[in-house]
């Protein structure tokens, strides 16, 4: 199964269609947060498969959590904890907290943003994650897939 990881998509519309075009070999799209507005939910749902998000430190809790329910998405809150094709996964938007998830060794795969730049690292027998952005602040856009059949991952730029 491909999983394919964004974060800080900060409201662009235009560049998140693109990356659900791109990633229509992907089964499950997982959002590290920063998505912003509410409307980005229905945005999100366009995504042929399931969809999982949590908050970061730019978004809207309260309308953003109807928008999520109308939509279908599962937005986890701070934390997101899920099971997918029998990969343990926990994502969230900080860095600090994604390293002690990790440091806990009861993941496969921990996921987060906040930083705007693409990481990977492994840390016992857990992936740390994170994406890089799609706000493209710091010129660059990628995302990253992972493959629960090969366990590895792979980054995709974003023109």
């Amino acid at each position: 199964m491909l999983i394919a990881v964004i974060s800080d998509s900060h409201d662009r519309i235009n560049i998140v269609e693109q990356v659900l075009t791109d990633c229509a070999d992907c089964e499950v799209l997982v959002h590290c947060g920063d998505f912003c507005a509410p409307f980005m939910m229905e945005v999100l749902a366009k995504f042929n498969g399931e969809v999982h998000c949590v908050f970061g430190n730019t978004d809207d809790r309260h309308k953003t959590t109807l928008q999520a329910q109308k939509h279908g998405i599962h937005l986890h809150g701070d934390i997101g904890v899920f099971k997918l094709d029998g990969v343990h996964f926990a994502c969230n938007h900080f860095p600090e907290i994604a390293r002690a998830l990790a440091f806990s060794n009861q993941f496969d795969v921990v996921c987060f943003g906040h930083t705007h730049k693409a990481h990977q690292e492994v840390i016992g027998s857990t992936l740390l994650l994170n994406p890089g952005e799609l706000m493209g602040r710091f010129g660059s856009r990628s995302y990253a897939v992972y493959d629960t059949e090969t366990r590895s991952v792979s980054f995709r730029d974003v023109k």
